[in-house]
């Protein structure tokens, strides 16, 4: 599992897509930070990561699309199966390498806070909250996009179904407004990612919450991995 997770890792820095990623979503934190010190007003920090919330979980399909599908497409994925390695070792590994990817993006945008600490006080605890209800739903999400590739040989067709289905999550609670039904109101604000999310981002901590993006993330793994699984035995 460690030993596929660092290949894969490395693999995204063999090629453009893992510096591309990284590079351009911190170019904009930067930016946006750049406005914060203009302004100089640390208490804007949550409105940065409000606006790079939707670049940094639209970043994820691109890191995704190609965990599965380029094996499956360049037929090194019959390798892959056979090797003396668990199935679920196999998709945690690739877990591990692609929400490595994201993670690098997310505590790098932490650190210009830093610097702003020497000489402001920006709210750590709505800083912390962003940067870790950032993670929570990354991971979620690139167990979605994981399971997504392993469906497909095409990358870009990997990618545009996790895209859909980012863009799905995010509006999903625009949709239930316009539904007059309480059981899908209330299923929708169950499932709802924004609304788990947003409580991060007001520095509340929320257990529960942890634990919902945790099993989502942990159900797209074991759903992969029998996706893998079957193309194992057949």
């Amino acid at each position: 599992m460690i030993a596929i997770a660092k290949r894969d890792f490395k693999s995204y820095f063999s090629s453009p897509i893992g510096y591309v990623c990284v590079a351009v979503v911190l170019a904009f934190f930067g930016y946006f930070y750049y406005q914060v010190l203009v302004a100089g007003m640390s208490s804007l920090i949550g409105r940065v990561y409000s606006i790079m919330f939707t670049w940094c979980m639209m970043v994820i399909p691109i890191i995704t699309m190609r965990s599965f599908s380029e094996d499956r497409k360049n037929k090194t994925d019959q390798a892959l199966i056979t090797a003396p390695v668990s199935v679920t070792g196999i998709v945690v590994g690739k877990f591990l390498a692609a929400f490595g990817v994201f993670a690098l993006i997310i505590l790098g945008s932490v650190i210009p806070c830093v610097f702003i600490s020497f000489f402001g006080s920006p709210n750590w605890s709505i800083i912390l909250g962003n940067a870790v209800a950032s993670l929570l739903y990354g991971a979620a999400m690139v167990s979605i996009g994981l399971f997504i590739s392993s469906l497909t040989t095409s990358q870009v067709i990997a990618a545009i179904g996790s895209f859909a289905i980012a863009i799905f999550l995010m509006i999903i609670d625009t949709l239930s407004s316009t539904i007059d039904n309480a059981f899908v109101t209330k299923l929708v604000n169950w499932i709802s990612f924004n609304k788990r999310y947003s409580s991060f981002t007001q520095g509340l901590f929320s257990i529960s919450n942890i634990v919902f993006f945790l099993s989502v993330a942990a159900v797209f793994i074991f759903l992969t991995a029998r996706k893998l699984e079957s193309r194992r035995w057949s």
